[in-house]
């Protein structure tokens, strides 16, 4: 009898356990146990600490010392990232592109000037000063003058079509300083 009845209080899942519900019900929410989430240990050194000397580092030895390994050592054996082998390389010149789509323009609701300024405003661009392309995708039938770094073929043809005009912005070159 007593060892069914302590069976029954460690469960943890029993009756007197709390339960909590929400708007969703009980559906995969099992409260935290007391006790399961506790703060990191701060070891400190000395007989005041209660972990003596060596800090519950044991003695001596490379785990002991307070900057004991490299990340990524392995032992004295060649480690992981130096046995693969490389691949590609990473262009340098590389430019990206804020991408804008013609739906996204008429959604947004904009007509006649549009400048990255007025992008911006409308949060369909992060930043002004980044390039930008005007892609095709979707339709516009306001007749809009739009000024950005690249526009797709597709888009170009459908913002003539609807009698607007595209307006490639002038690249800022930045002046080598003389040394």
């Amino acid at each position: 009898m007593a060892q069914t009845e302590k069976i029954e209080q460690g469960r943890g899942f029993g009756k007197k356990r709390a339960k909590k519900s929400t708007s969703l019900g009980n559906k995969n929410l099992i409260p935290i146990p007391k006790g399961a989430k506790t703060s990191k240990k701060r070891v400190g050194q000395g007989p005041g600490s209660g972990l003596g000397k060596t800090s519950a580092r044991g003695s001596k030895g490379q785990r002991a010392r307070a900057s004991s390994m490299k990340r990524g050592f392995e032992g004295g054996q060649m480690p992981l990232h130096k046995r693969l082998p490389k691949r590609g390389f990473t262009n340098i010149f590389k430019e990206e592109f804020q991408p804008v789509n013609l739906l996204a323009l008429t959604k947004a609701g904009l007509s006649g000037e549009v400048t990255p300024a007025a992008l911006k405003a409308k949060n369909l661009i992060k930043s002004e000063t980044d390039l930008i392309k005007v892609l095709g995708t979707g339709e516009i039938t306001a007749a809009i003058t739009i000024t950005a770094d690249g526009f797709s073929e597709s888009a170009k043809a459908k913002i003539e079509k609807a009698g607007g005009k595209v307006v490639i912005r002038e690249k800022k070159k930045e002046e080598k300083k003389k040394a």
